[in-house]
C-alpha cells in the first residue's frame, strides 16, 4: 500500500522535488522507500482544489460529514497492522504506545462525527423581530460557519493523533474546511498510510477531490508557501517555539492575515506542596519519573520542572526520583535533529555553574535520550532566564525555594504553560487555594496529585494555554472546543425564511438547539 506518493486532491503522485527520507531511531537505518516532495505545482494544484471543494463541503447535511468522519476513522483502523509497524519503524516508540494513540486518532473523528450531528457548536442564536418596540426590533440570527481551506502541519511526537488524521485535521473537516495537510518529514510511510485512508473516505463519499490533500517536504519552503497561499484561510501547528513563530510571521505578513493556531513550548510546573511531600516523597517521586520518561520525555505536557520549598521532605523526593531515575534505560528519540537538540540542551544545563546534577539514567546507542534531573536554588532560577528553557525529552529541573511566597512570586513570573499540578492534603487547601488565581493566569489546564503527560480527548479538555504554550489562548488543540477554531459567526438580519440556512428558519426543520433571545436553548419554532 505504501509507494512513496502524496495526494493532490484525490490523485495519487509522486513527488519530484527533494525526497524525504525517514530514519530508524532505534537504529539508525535509512528506511525505503523515498517520498518525492512537492513542487509549488502541487501545492497550487491542491490549494485550488480545496478552494473549489469548500462551499460544496460546508453545505453537506450533518449526516453525510459526520458519516465521512466516522469512514476515515474505520479506514484507519482497516490498515491494521502495516500502520503500527511502519510507525514503529519510524519513530522508535513501542507498539502499545502506537496502538493507543490510533486508538486516540479513532476516538477523535468519531466525537466529532457526534459534535457534528449535535450541531451546538454552530452556536445558534435567535433574536426574533420585535415590531412594538420603538425603535422596532430587526430579525436577527446566527451561525458559525468555516473559514474557509485550513493548513494543517504534522507534528514529530504524534505521528497519528497530531498528523494527517489527528486532532487539527478532524476538528477542521468537522467544521466543514477542506485540509492540505504537511506530513512531517520524520514519518512519511505513517502519513502516506494514513492518507489514503483519509483520500478513500473522500472518494467513497463522492466528495469534491478537493477536500483533502497531503504534501511532503524535506525542507522548509512548501510549509511556508502554504501558509502564504491566499487560498488558505487559517493554520493548526504543532511543534517548536521558533517553527510556530516562524509560520506566525508568514501569516502575519499576507496582504490577508490569517489565524495560526500552534502549539509551541512549555515546561509544565509541579508544585509540591510541603504537607503533601511530607506525606508521601517517595510515592510522588516515583510516579514523577515515570512522567518524565514517559515516550523519551517527548510528550508537550512532560514535567519539565518541578517547584517546592526546601525542606527534608523535598530531599526525600529528590532522593527517590534519582533512585527511579538511575534504573530508567535511555529510549529512543524521534530523529536524529531531536536527538542532538535534547543531547545539546541537556550538556548546557549540566555546565551551568549554579545547576547540580541529581541523576541520569542509562545512556544507549544511536538516537537514544539520556534521562536526566537536575536542581537548582530560587536565587539562580530567577537571576537565569535560560533555566525556563524547554528541554524536549527526559529532563526536568527541580528549584528550591526558602518559602512559599517566594515560589508563588517565581509562579507568577513563568511564560505561559499547557499545564500546571499540584501535589497537596487536604488539610493544605487553604494554602493550595493561594495558588490558583496564578495558575488561571498561567496555565490552561490545571490538574491535582498528577502529571500532566495523558490528554483524554473530551468536551471540557483544554490543551491550550497563554504564548508561548500556545499563539492563542483562547483556543484548544485537543477536545470538541478545538473545532470553534475553524469557525467564525456569520448574522443574517429579516433574511426571509426560504433564503435562510435551515439551521435558522422559523419552523426549524432540523430540530436543532438554538437560544432564543436570552432564553434558555430550545428546538422550538421561532
Amino acid at each position: 500500500m505504501m509507494q512513496g506518493e502524496m495526494f493532490i486532491a484525490g490523485e495519487a503522485r509522486r513527488g519530484t522535488a527533494a525526497p524525504v527520507r525517514a530514519v530508524n531511531p532505534a537504529t539508525g537505518e535509512t528506511l525505503e522507500p523515498a517520498f518525492g516532495g512537492a513542487t509549488k505545482a502541487d501545492l497550487d494544484a491542491a490549494c485550488a482544489a480545496a478552494e473549489a471543494a469548500f462551499d460544496t463541503y460546508r453545505s453537506l447535511p450533518a449526516d453525510a460529514r459526520a458519516a465521512f468522519l466516522e469512514s476515515i476513522a474505520q479506514n484507519i483502523l482497516d490498515l491494521g497492522d502495516s500502520l503500527i509497524e511502519r510507525a514503529m519503524t519510524e519513530t522508535g516508540l513501542p507498539r502499545p504506545r502506537l496502538e493507543g494513540e490510533r486508538g486516540r486518532t479513532v476516538g477523535q473523528l468519531r466525537m466529532f462525527a457526534q459534535v457534528v450531528r449535535d450541531g451546538r457548536y454552530q452556536d445558534l442564536r435567535v433574536d426574533p423581530a420585535d415590531p412594538a418596540r420603538v425603535p422596532p426590533r430587526v430579525d436577527l440570527r446566527l451561525r458559525n460557519i468555516p473559514l474557509g481551506p485550513v493548513a494543517v502541519f504534522g507534528s514529530s511526537n504524534f505521528p497519528l493523533a497530531f498528523s494527517v488524521a489527528g486532532g487539527d485535521t478532524a476538528s477542521a473537516l468537522a467544521a466543514g474546511a477542506p485540509v492540505v495537510a504537511k506530513a512531517h518529514p520524520a514519518h512519511p510511510g505513517t502519513s502516506e498510510l494514513v492518507g489514503r485512508a483519509v483520500a478513500k473516505a473522500v472518494a467513497d463519499a463522492g466528495l469534491p477531490a478537493g477536500v483533502f490533500s497531503l504534501l511532503f517536504d524535506a525542507g522548509y519552503e512548501i510549509g511556508v508557501d502554504l501558509v502564504a497561499d491566499p487560498r488558505i484561510k487559517a493554520v493548526g501547528f504543532t511543534g517548536s517555539r521558533r517553527g510556530g513563530l516562524a509560520l506566525l510571521d508568514v501569516a502575519q505578513r499576507r496582504p490577508e492575515p490569517i489565524p495560526v493556531y500552534a502549539e509551541m513550548s512549555s515546561i509544565n510546573p509541579v508544585i509540591h506542596q510541603p504537607p503533601a511531600l511530607e506525606a508521601r516523597a517517595e510515592a510522588i517521586g516515583k510516579a514523577f519519573v515515570g512522567s518524565l520518561t514517559l515516550g523519551a520525555g517527548q510528550f508537550c505536557t512532560n514535567p519539565g520542572l518541578v517547584l517546592a520549598v526546601d525542606s527534608p521532605a523535598l530531599d526525600r523526593f529528590v532522593q527517590a526520583a534519582a533512585a527511579e531515575l538511575a534504573q530508567m534505560q535511555a529510549q529512543p528519540m524521534l530523529t536524529p535533529g531531536i536527538h542532538a537538540a535534547y543531547e545539546n540542551a541537556v550538556a548546557a544545563i549540566a555546565d551551568h555553574g549554579d545547576v547540580r546534577t541529581v541523576a541520569q539514567g542509562a545512556a544507549g546507542e544511536f538516537y537514544r535520550g539520556q534521562a536526566a534531573l537536575f536542581e537548582t536554588t530560587a536565587e539562580a532560577f530567577g537571576q537565569h532566564k535560560e533555566l525556563q528553557d524547554e528541554i524536549f525529552g527526559a529532563a526536568s529541573l527541580v528549584v528550591r525555594f526558602p518559602s512559599l511566597e517566594a515560589l508563588r512570586d517565581a509562579l507568577g513570573k513563568l511564560e505561559g504553560q499547557l499545564t500546571a499540578a499540584l501535589h497537596v492534603v487536604e488539610e493544605d487547601h487553604a494554602e493550595a487555594a493561594k495558588l490558583i488565581p496564578i495558575l488561571e493566569r498561567k496555565v490552561g489546564r490545571i490538574l491535582f496529585d498528577g502529571f500532566g503527560t495523558g490528554v483524554e480527548v473530551g468536551h471540557a479538555m483544554v490543551h491550550g494555554g497563554p504564548f508561548p504554550a500556545t499563539s492563542d489562548s483562547r483556543t484548544t488543540s485537543v477536545g470538541s472546543l478545538a473545532i470553534a477554531r475553524w469557525l467564525r459567526p456569520v448574522s443574517y438580519q429579516d433574511m426571509p425564511d426560504g433564503l435562510l440556512p435551515a439551521e435558522l428558519r422559523r419552523d426549524n426543520p432540523l430540530g436543532v438547539e438554538r437560544a432564543v433571545l436570552g432564553a434558555a436553548p430550545s428546538t422550538q419554532a421561532v
